[in-house]
């Protein structure tokens, strides 16, 4: 049976994308990863960049609503941005919750090369603290 993660954020266009897509790719069917914003928006293009770079593909990836996971059943919840961490909605069942706070790359103004390496610093952040918690979790123990 597969953990179930949720990613919340304010737009789901950048970290929570992230997140879920680096989940999906080092963990494989082991975890199932969702993301979803409190107010959804387009998914910045430099993040569809960013995790190409390192061979995840999230060409189709869609911004989708907290609304739309209404009534499901998550093992954890990860909030990846201050904002979503104290008024993140409750799920079924006793989820459990942390918060991995990042920096949005989005909100950073720049030179094209600037923002693209700030969106890259956070995307490798939370492949960092994705492999730690992979580690942590998936013991046959921690199921």
């Amino acid at each position: 049976m597969s953990i179930r993660v949720l990613f919340p954020c304010t737009g789901n266009s950048t970290r929570s994308q992230m997140a879920e897509h680096i989940l999906r790719h080092l963990a494989g069917e082991r975890f199932d990863a969702f993301s979803a914003g409190t107010t959804p928006r387009r998914i910045h293009p430099m993040t569809i960049r960013a995790l190409n770079e390192i061979g995840i593909d999230a060409d189709h990836a869609q911004s989708k609503g907290l609304e739309s996971f209404d009534g499901q059943h998550f093992d954890y919840i990860i909030t990846v941005c201050d904002r979503v961490r104290d008024n993140c909605p409750t799920f079924p069942g006793d989820s459990k919750r942390y918060h991995w706070g990042f920096t949005d790359p989005a909100a950073f103004e720049g030179s094209e090369e600037a923002v693209h390496n700030t969106f890259c610093r956070v995307r490798d952040e939370i492949t960092r603290r994705t492999r730690v918690w992979i580690a942590v979790v998936d013991k046959p123990s921690g199921r």
